[in-house]
């Protein structure tokens, strides 16, 4: 069955590692905002694998792009199958006595409020799809704490809760699930986290390394396919949190 799926940040990491593992048969919608190079190499590997590439570009930090990118969605293809918010990032890590209002409203805008709008504005086109889902993509942060990224921790906290409260709104027409990477080898922690400390994460891990963009996109896959679930977030993190 092909499906119309839109993955936010699908340039990189992730959200691309999802584009090209759900491609095969399906229409597959490139959301970027900077990564356009990345962006358009995503697109002709989903070709490749069979799949049928839409790129756009939108900031979804903004009410704008949001608008923007629901909007090309409704010409394109009228609805909406899969909805996946991948798109989000760090931005800038702050310890707790050096938090700035600019900063918590530029986090929140990028990895929450994105999310929630742009899903707002696609339940009508996820209405007209077949077995509709979306999958929220939250991180181990929400879990254990994240020093001098707790605002990061704290805006995929509220879209893990929102995740739930959705599930329960939306039941039974759509399915709604979470997936809660742990240190995965993509260019977030890249930019972001030193090798030092990736190498403290490494010893840290049960399964004794940094887990792969692939391995958060098959789990991402199972969300979609399984019918019978909604309301979860599903931990990938090789054992560095457990219940």
């Amino acid at each position: 069955m092909a499906r119309t799926i839109l993955i936010t940040g699908a340039s990189t990491g992730i959200g691309a590692a999802t584009a090209l593992r759900l491609a095969s048969d399906n229409d597959i919608v490139i959301h970027y905002n900077r990564s356009e190079e990345a962006a358009r190499q995503v697109a002709q590997q989903v070709q490749q694998r069979g799949g049928r590439p839409l790129m756009v570009r939108a900031d979804l930090s903004s009410q704008a792009g949001c608008q923007a990118l629901a909007q090309a969605v409704a010409q394109q293809y009228g609805k909406l199958d899969v909805l996946v918010n991948n798109a989000g990032g760090l931005i800038e890590r702050s310890p707790a006595r050096q938090i700035r209002w600019e900063l918590l409203e530029e986090i929140f805008r990028l990895n929450t409020f994105s999310a929630m709008y742009l899903t707002s504005l696609c339940i009508p086109l996820l209405e007209k799809g077949q077995d509709p889902s979306i999958v929220n993509i939250t991180s181990i942060a929400i879990r254990h704490g994240a020093p001098t990224a707790t605002i990061y921790a704290a805006a995929k906290g509220a879209l893990d809760v929102f995740t739930r409260g959705l599930a329960k709104e939306l039941a039974p027409t759509i399915r709604v699930n979470a997936v809660a990477p742990g240190v995965i080898d993509t260019p977030f922690h890249q930019k972001y986290t030193t090798p030092e400390r990736l190498a403290q994460f490494r010893a840290q891990t049960p399964l004794g390394r940094l887990g792969l963009a692939d391995e958060i996109a098959q789990a991402i896959q199972f969300c979609i396919e399984n019918r019978f679930l909604t309301g979860e977030t599903i931990d990938v993190n090789g054992g560095l949190f457990m219940r």
